[in-house]
């Protein structure tokens, strides 16, 4: 079984930074593809960014110059630098990651909530 632990939401001022972390613990050979997504109150859930294990990455447009998705291939952790926050980047984010043992499976996070006032 494979566990992804989030941390480093709150609440933060409209322009003000925030950290997230994840970290992926249990059996597995490899994580593929890690990758953060949100979900604001009464919306479907989105992709913000994503990252290889090569080191690629994927941003929603929304976020592109404000966030930044880094991971640590060593530690099996990825994180989630914003800067620049705003009100509508308020949601629970979710750590996500495909992990391979055997076979490739896709695995959530309990998620973190992200609030952003005006």
């Amino acid at each position: 079984q494979v566990q992804l632990v989030e941390s480093g939401g709150g609440l933060v001022q409209a322009g003000g930074s925030l950290r997230l972390s994840c970290a992926a613990s249990g059996r597995f050979s490899s994580i593929n593809t890690m990758a953060w997504y949100r979900q604001a109150l009464g919306k479907q859930r989105e992709l913000v960014a994503s990252i290889t294990n090569g080191g690629t990455t994927n941003y929603a447009n929304s976020v592109k110059g404000r966030f930044t998705i880094s991971r640590d291939n060593a530690k099996n952790t990825v994180a989630l630098q914003m800067i620049s926050l705003k009100p509508e980047d308020t949601g629970v984010y979710y750590c996500n990651a495909d992990v391979r043992y055997n076979t490739l499976r896709n695995y959530w996070g309990q998620g973190t909530q992200v609030t952003v006032s005006s």
